[in-house]
């Protein structure tokens, strides 16, 4: 490994307050908890429709949780699979699993079955903590990647006594909405009987810091499943150099961090959850974005800290200024996965008289590597600065242990306490993304004079709509159960509402005419909505490489010239 050292020029674009490195973190993401319980005892950590739950609450849920799941056999190391939406059982399941030591996979509770037997396949967990709409799925797995314990939770019993009597109501619309949040299920345990344990021993043996933490899995551009390898350490010390990128944040019961984007994802579990639990903070949990009910919780409890991406930011500002609802208050907002307009930014700002600022992750790094200043120097357009402690190079991608001129554009590298350890059984693919200790982000970004990163091509070849990783190849193979396609190619273009449009070049048999409806149909029953192409062009033939690749980069320039009309 080497002991190479660049320079860190945006340093000195740091804003007031912000530390130039941090002190190496120590403990286990459990701590946090135990921390806040024990400073903010009975202030409120959980908020879900209006109902809230004590910091001294979440920690004998969490340990009631922890001892239920040992008693059935779960130990340290084990991992242990979450398919829930954000809930308080969410927030219970997860905390619980970790003070075993044990290992969380966190999944889309939407995906279609088949995705998420994908990710079953890959880690092999016997235990399972899982939304009751969904239960069936699991229960449905092949012999070899049965359940041992499938526990099923019902997400409405965590909502105030007058919501859940009226979703019994004997009304069409009550039984609607229901039907939306839960299921009945047959041959599971029920989450009420895992809580209702004895209180684990505080005794108990607690997870170290460098012990594995989470599996977070993120889409490559074949669409296989790849797990990244999440450590305490890693998870801890971005949640660190969050809280140090907004000094104007203080820990206590004034802190209100809002939840909209979902904890089985990087971004919403590290800065949502862990950094609210770091922050003694009220953790407003939304299982799904709507404005009416984020603007509800507004009124009362404007967002401290609001992590977001841009439609949703979109969203929430025209919603408040066409019910008349202040967003004063919300004092900042960082945005992530997708580029932010500052069209947005400006009126999104005079809203709330507080920040909206662009900042950048991967999985693989826990996931935040940079952000702009909360500050009046940040740069429209780029990605922002290196967050305290962390490192980053510009290199040859062709050659990357070589430096690129300053200025220059190149690949991405970086270094820092939150990248990860790999990818859960798969060393060959963890070599190839590190050189020398520093991983390989696969964007090309150019580096001013001032440190800030600006984004201008990505390597791979990975969509991002609405913040969600698409794989082309996975869409691809969906299409091509079609009996009509013969071939396809998957590609990303430009959407001002969602970062980028999932497209495809289809090529068909020639047997005559086809709906190009019933090829979406059809890919809408293998793939999540959001990866199913929201347009379609039949083309004659695909561009190939000589040893009969398809060129997506030909093809996406062949549909952006198209699509303008050249």
């Amino acid at each position: 490994m080497t002991s190479y050292d660049p320079p860190r020029p945006w340093i000195a674009s740091y804003a007031a307050g912000v530390p130039a490195d941090l002190d190496p973190v120590t403990g286990s993401l459990w701590d946090i908890v135990e921390e806040s319980a024990r400073d903010y005892p009975d202030a409120p950590a959980l908020q879900f429709f209006g109902r809230t739950t004590s910091y001294r609450e979440l920690q004998d849920a969490v340990e009631r949780a922890a001892a239920g799941l040992t008693a059935l056999g779960v130990r340290a190391g084990d991992r242990v699979a979450i398919v829930l939406p954000n809930c308080p059982q969410h927030i219970v399941a997860f905390y619980a699993i970790l003070r075993l030591g044990a290992v969380a996979v966190e999944h889309n509770p939407l995906y279609t079955p088949r995705e998420l037997r994908k990710q079953f396949e890959d880690h092999g967990a016997k235990t399972a903590i899982v939304w009751s709409k969904v239960v069936g799925t699991v229960q449905e797995f092949p012999a070899d990647l049965a359940v041992t314990n499938l526990i099923s939770v019902d997400i409405t019993t965590a909502m105030p006594l007058s919501l859940r009597l009226a979703l019994r109501l004997p009304l069409g619309k009550a039984r609607e909405s229901r039907d939306a949040l839960t299921a009945r299920v047959r041959g599971a345990i029920g989450w009420e009987g895992l809580v209702r344990s004895e209180p684990l021993p505080r005794s108990a043996p607690r997870p170290g810091t460098d012990d594995l933490a989470i599996i977070q899995y993120t889409s490559g551009t074949t669409g296989a499943p790849k797990g990244a390898l999440l450590t305490h350490r890693n998870l801890l010390a971005n949640a660190r150099q969050a809280q140090a990128w907004v000094p104007s944040i203080h820990r206590g019961e004034g802190c209100v961090v809002y939840a909209v984007l979902p904890m089985f994802h990087a971004y919403g579990l590290t800065l949502c959850l862990t950094f609210a639990m770091s922050m003694g903070a009220r953790l407003v949990l939304f299982p799904r974005f709507e404005p009416d009910m984020v603007l509800a919780v507004t009124k009362k409890h404007p967002a401290t800290f609001l992590p977001l991406v841009p439609p949703i930011a979109d969203r929430l500002l025209k919603a408040a200024q066409a019910q008349g609802v202040s967003l004063a208050g919300t004092s900042v907002a960082i945005s992530g996965a997708m580029a932010l307009p500052h069209e947005l930014v400006v009126p999104f700002e005079e809203a709330t008289g507080g920040y909206l600022v662009e900042g950048y992750g991967l999985s693989e790094c826990s996931p935040v590597l940079m952000a702009n200043p909360v500050a009046d120097n940040r740069k429209a357009g780029t990605i922002g600065l290196p967050l305290p402690g962390t490192e980053c190079r510009v290199v040859d991608p062709d050659e990357p242990t070589r430096d690129v001129p300053e200025g220059e554009r190149g690949e991405l590298l970086v270094r820092g306490p939150q990248v990860f350890q790999g990818y859960y059984g798969k060393p060959e693919e963890t070599t190839a993304v590190f050189v020398d200790g520093w991983f390989r982000t696969g964007d090309i970004v150019t580096i001013d004079e001032d440190g800030f990163v600006r984004i201008v091509d990505r390597i791979k070849e990975l969509i991002i709509t609405g913040g969600f990783n698409v794989a082309p190849t996975e869409v691809e193979n969906a299409l091509r159960q079609h009996p009509r396609v013969v071939d396809a190619a998957v590609v990303g273009l430009p959407n001002e509402h969602s970062g980028e449009e999932v497209v495809a070049a289809v090529v068909l048999d020639g047997a005559g005419d086809v709906d190009v409806e019933s090829i979406r149909e059809c890919a809408r029953g293998i793939l999540t909505p959001y990866k199913v192409p929201r347009r379609l062009f039949v083309v004659d033939e695909l561009p190939k490489s000589l040893i009969g690749k398809v060129l997506r980069r030909q093809v996406r320039e062949s549909l952006v010239d198209l699509n303008s009309g050249a």
